[in-house]
């Protein structure tokens, strides 16, 4: 049995990057860079209008003739005297021989003519050319996360497609004659299969959307038949059947199918039982079958795999520091994750933690890690977590 950081420097030695693939800069949410940026064109690439209003030549009269109008679209051009001035709206390209642009409030109007009544500074309201990148600049190191505003910052440029680390393929297998489906009265001695769509969902919001979900009852050569079709993807999760029970049959189906065990068994709870292994393509976690601890698992080691497979650099867990409210003991001699409440720096655990129950995770925003070598925790004193929950 291992700790948890000999188990996480395994996974960060055993899990390799994904190739890399271009696709539509409209599909790339979510994933990684894996080339820097270089920005095309400059933005912006003319000058434009900041303001509605008026653009001129300064350092005539206060008193202007507008001879003509430019909107947003517009590639006019026009022959601007001292005296003259050209209606202009936000967006719109600046003539040539106008420097400065007066917003429409600072005006006065009268037909064709209007009167500066507050004086602007020379290039006032001019966005120029290359003011927020100039062409050929880096606009995007390698590594970076592409969010909604970076989509958006890129499609200013044109650019209709970037190159990415590839997402993983995942295959989620569920393993249990107990396990029902809702939506029907519960049978005697059945329990709600509630693992499946948690995991699912705990993966698409973090925006790995290739998910398949294979379902096995405990019986030795389904389970093998089963491992051995969730292979053919990147990363294979199993909820379930890994521990030593008669009707516990991953073991032995993850023996059949070849896959090379990295480790079994972590010296914390919930989720001692964890088994981590790989093939030549494929990176098994077998996950233990209580919610609690199936869950943990996921966030603690199964999560760090699948950020280093997709090109994150920022692969570590975002632990925390936060002060505990009450007395704390872990009387276990193992590394002990706790669910609680994280309030403007300060944390109460609660007090239902079985591995059985999923209320603490529903309630909770606080994952808290107390060390093995930790027998008590007093009240005040500073604890690590990881932040859940906060959507």
């Amino acid at each position: 049995m291992i700790s948890v950081s000999e188990a996480l420097d395994l996974i960060k030695t055993h899990t390799q990057q994904l190739p890399t693939g271009k696709i539509p800069l409209r599909d790339a949410y979510g994933c990684i860079l894996a080339e820097e940026v270089f920005a095309p064109i400059s933005s912006p690439s003319f000058r434009q209008s900041a303001m509605d209003g008026y653009a001129f030549r300064s350092g005539g009269t206060h008193n202007l003739e507008v001879i003509g109008e430019c909107k947003a679209g517009d590639a006019l051009e026009f022959e601007l005297g001292d005296n003259q001035a050209v209606r202009i709206f936000t967006g719109a390209r600046v003539p040539d021989q106008a420097d400065t642009v007066i917003m429409q409030e600072h005006v006065e109007v009268n037909g064709s003519k209007i009167t500066i009544l507050q004086l602007p500074e020379k290039s006032a309201n001019v966005r120029e050319v290359g003011e927020q990148v100039k062409a050929g600049h880096q606009v995007l190191p390698a590594g970076t996360k592409i969010n909604e505003s970076i989509i958006g910052f890129l499609a200013g440029f044109g650019i209709t497609e970037v190159l990415v680390f590839n997402k993983p393929k995942i295959t989620l297998i569920v393993t249990g004659n107990e396990l029902q489906q809702a939506g029907s009265p519960l049978k005697p001695g059945s329990v709600y299969e509630s693992n499946a769509i948690m995991l699912e969902s705990a993966l698409k919001s973090r925006g790995y959307d290739s998910v398949r979900i294979l379902k096995v009852q405990d019986e030795l050569d389904a389970t093998i038949k089963t491992v051995s079709n969730g292979l053919e993807s990147d990363l294979l999760l199993l909820s379930g059947g890994i521990s030593v029970g008669d009707y516990d049959f991953v073991y032995e189906a993850l023996q059949a199918n070849a896959v090379q065990e990295i480790f079994y068994k972590v010296n914390q709870k919930p989720g001692k039982p964890l088994w981590f292994g790989k093939t030549e393509k494929t990176l098994v976690f077998a996950l233990p079958g209580n919610p609690a601890s199936s869950l943990t698992c996921f966030l603690i080691y199964a999560l760090s795999a699948l950020k280093i497979m997709s090109g994150n650099t920022d692969f570590n867990l975002n632990f925390q520091s936060a002060t505990l409210k009450h007395q704390t003991f872990n009387k276990f001699g193992k590394t002990v994750f706790l669910l609680g409440k994280e309030y403007n720096g300060e944390i109460e655990i609660f007090d239902k933690q079985a591995s059985s129950m999923l209320i603490s995770y529903a309630l909770g925003n606080a994952l808290v890690m107390i060390p093995e070598h930790k027998e008590l925790l007093e009240s005040g004193e500073s604890i690590r977590y990881l932040p859940i929950n906060r959507n």
